[in-house]
């Protein structure tokens, strides 16, 4: 009984992220034609870039972000974090402290807005760390969490 459970839960797990994509694009849609985001350069390049950031974290069968998805993309980067600090982590993204989910269009605002969440610069820095290095003269320095902000 149990191992076919886990087949359809393969399946389903698929659709379900077929199904968050669908629902990512729209809202990504919905953004590129805001009015708000006009002067942002290279708006559908970076709408997509953060679409599959989001999707890269585990997300609930809402499509949201919730607070073991962001554990463990965190403990993913190697940034193990205490519940407290996740849940001022969600508050700093949505402004609000009861909602304990990051919903795409919050993480859409937080990565084009001009507030620095500590999510934010922590999903920048990483992808930073992703480009190749130019060759300086002198090794260089590596930067540490504690280095930021």
């Amino acid at each position: 009984k149990m191992f076919g459970a886990l087949f359809t839960g393969g399946k389903a797990f698929g659709l379900l992220k077929t199904q968050q994509g669908e629902k990512l694009n729209s809202i990504n849609e919905a953004f590129l034609s805001d009015p708000k985001y006009a002067e942002e350069e290279d708006l559908s390049s970076k709408l997509e870039m953060f679409k599959k950031k989001y999707m890269e974290f585990d997300l609930n069968d809402k499509g949201e972000i919730d607070i073991m998805g962001l554990k463990r993309m965190l403990e993913k980067l190697g940034l193990a974090k205490t519940h407290l600090e996740l849940k001022k982590m969600m508050s700093d993204v949505v402004g609000c402290s009861s909602k304990d989910t990051i919903s795409y269009s919050d993480f859409l605002n937080m990565m084009l807005g001009k507030r620095n969440a500590i999510l934010k610069l922590i999903l920048m820095f990483e992808d930073k760390g992703k480009e190749p290095e130019q060759n300086d003269v002198g090794p260089p320095c590596r930067k540490r969490f504690s280095d930021l902000p």
